[in-house]
């Protein structure tokens, strides 16, 4: 029921955020340019946020408006969630999305097309600032929150079996971290920049579990249909073009300080 409620919901954003559905989702830019639609997340700092001035930021936004002008192609970034970012390029309503999305084998194997990787990252289990838990033998009979669909619940998936515990989903990290902070879970498993981030800001009473990080996966831009190659060409060229320049190096540093 949670599944068929989260597929309701994330058609119905769609729906609002598209409102002209049975038209072509690529629209044609003043200059008769096409003009690409970028589906994002909404709350996955510090790739997408909002920032204290009201202001939509964060490392996938800057990396496409860096390609954007490196390669001259016009976009438009929409900022819709998880589920339904990807609900909107399935149902041909954006021609690709940018959202910290892992490039796995599994997606590809089920329809997804990702460009080069643009950021290598690991996953991680946090838990309450407070908590006691030290290692993943701790969660034996507990409950366990991810974010639906993502690596981290992948990750967690993959040890729920040997360290007996129980997994809850959720449809985007904020209301994951909130049931930790609040009790409902004793863990949540979430990429690591996204938790160190908001922890160092602090926006989280949490802390990462030493020694749960997993080898990680690259992120990409996806699409969802061979018609839309050209984004991924672009976007592949705009990169290796901004990392040769500095500014790839110039936004990481930005946001991660690295």
């Amino acid at each position: 029921m949670r599944r068929i409620f989260a597929l309701l919901l994330s058609i119905s954003i769609v729906s609002a955020a598209f409102p002209g559905c049975g038209l072509t989702n690529r629209k044609e830019a003043e200059s008769g340019a096409k003009k690409w639609i970028i589906a994002t997340d909404t709350a996955f700092k510090p790739f997408e946020y909002t920032d204290a001035a009201g202001n939509f930021v964060g490392i996938d936004v800057d990396i496409v408006e860096a390609i954007a002008k490196d390669q001259g192609f016009e976009y438009e970034l929409k900022s819709l969630g998880w589920d339904a970012s990807i609900a909107a390029c399935q149902a041909n309503q954006a021609d690709g999305m940018i959202a910290g999305a892992s490039i796995t084998d599994k997606r590809k194997n089920s329809g997804w097309i990702f460009s080069d990787g643009y950021y290598t990252a690991t996953q991680c289990m946090a838990v309450d600032a407070d908590s006691d838990i030290t290692s993943f033998s701790d969660l034996k009979g507990k409950q366990v929150a991810v974010k639906t669909g993502t690596q981290g619940a992948s990750y967690a998936e993959s040890l729920k079996k040997e360290y007996d515990f129980t997994i809850s989903y959720f449809e985007d990290s904020p209301t994951m971290y909130q049931a930790v902070s609040g009790g409902q879970a004793a863990a949540c498993f979430e990429d690591t920049p996204i938790m160190a981030s908001s922890i160092k800001d602090g926006e989280l009473t949490m802390k990462i579990v030493e020694g749960t990080e997993n080898e990680g996966s690259d992120y990409g831009l996806a699409i969802f249909n061979n018609d839309n190659q050209e984004l991924i060409d672009a976007f592949n060229a705009g990169l290796a073009n901004i990392k040769k320049n500095g500014k790839y190096d110039e936004i990481i540093t930005k946001y991660l300080g690295e």
